[in-house]
């Protein structure tokens, strides 16, 4: 298993709407915090990894031809959605590319959800993630990133006990292959206020993890999805090292859009500075527009300006 911010084996918690397709990240006026003057911190060269979502790989006929792409544009790693994919197929890529998977997207986990009023949607929800997990497993991935529900199938309560107690039951698997479940704050109205303004906490985040009392449940950050609603830095050192991954796109609050990865006006010199801060080890995810092979390449070029990584 791929080395990771602090493996989930080797950490214990003391306690623990789909983006649309964006522009460029070369595009337009470029906006974020860096980009007006504010230096980057250095200190994550060396162990910080940059994967991107299959499905931003618009170029390639086949697997090996859509890895090596990934690879030549400057990505470390690749997610693909699970279950769902020809393991062996999958393993060919790897094999041929060099490229390994780093961790999947559970599939289907807007629609069938851990938080549904009804016991057999449930059911088929903790199906899929089993399944993710498997599958993940199989191709030497080690992270399922899971949506755990949405707010409106009840109240907060009724959609935090619902979830956690139907993820909970993919623990054991979870534990006994090595694969770690990485919950994303997305848009959907659970663990934060979607009319509130840009001054919220990470506190509910931080309890619904530790609620799970597992090393095998942490978070996949997403950067740009909480912006809106809260300081990415201040989240980051609250949530510390139950951050597993992160995911990375572009916000503006100034205009309230999603944007390329190094527009808008996220304040990535303090992100950096807050994963340094936790010790973060790990992978980061664009979740932005796909593209062509040059289209990627400043995709990567992109993260890689915002994470003070660029030479």
């Amino acid at each position: 298993m791929i080395a990771m911010n602090s493996l989930p084996r080797r950490r214990f918690l003391s306690t623990a709407a789909l983006v649309p397709a964006l522009l460029s990240p070369l595009s337009g006026k470029v906006r974020s915090a860096h980009a007006a003057g504010t230096p980057i911190p250095s200190g994550l060269g060396g162990r910080f990894y940059k994967t991107l979502k299959i499905g931003m790989i618009r170029d390639g006929e086949t697997l090996v031809e859509k890895f090596a792409i990934a690879k030549t544009a400057g990505f470390d790693g690749v997610e693909l959605n699970a279950p769902g994919y020809d393991i062996d197929e999958v393993n060919r890529a790897v094999a041929e590319t060099g490229l390994p998977v780093d961790g999947t997207v559970c599939a289907g986990h807007w629609e069938v959800r851990h938080s549904d009023p009804d016991p057999g949607v449930r059911a088929k929800a903790l199906e899929t993630l089993l399944g993710a997990l498997e599958a993940t497993h199989a191709v030497g991935g080690h992270t399922v990133l899971l949506v755990v529900g949405h707010g409106k199938d009840g109240s907060e309560e009724e959609v935090w006990e619902r979830s956690v107690a139907n993820i909970r039951q993919a623990i054991p698997l979870a534990a006994r292959l090595g694969v770690g479940i990485a919950v994303e704050n997305v848009w959907n109205e659970f663990c934060y206020d979607h009319q509130g303004g840009a001054d919220q906490t990470a506190e509910k985040f931080v309890k619904y993890i530790d609620e799970f009392s597992s090393p095998w449940v942490g978070m996949q950050f997403d950067i740009g999805n909480h912006w809106k609603y809260g300081n990415a830095g201040d989240w980051i050192r609250a949530l510390g090292k139950r951050i597993t991954k992160l995911d990375v796109k572009g916000f503006s609050r100034a205009e309230n859009k999603f944007t390329p990865i190094d527009e808008g006006d996220i304040d990535y010199a303090d992100v950096v500075k807050a994963l340094i801060e936790i010790g973060f080890h790990g992978w980061c995810a664009a979740e932005v527009g796909g593209g062509d092979a040059a289209y990627l390449k400043g995709v990567a070029t992109a993260m890689d300006r915002s994470f003070g990584l660029a030479s």
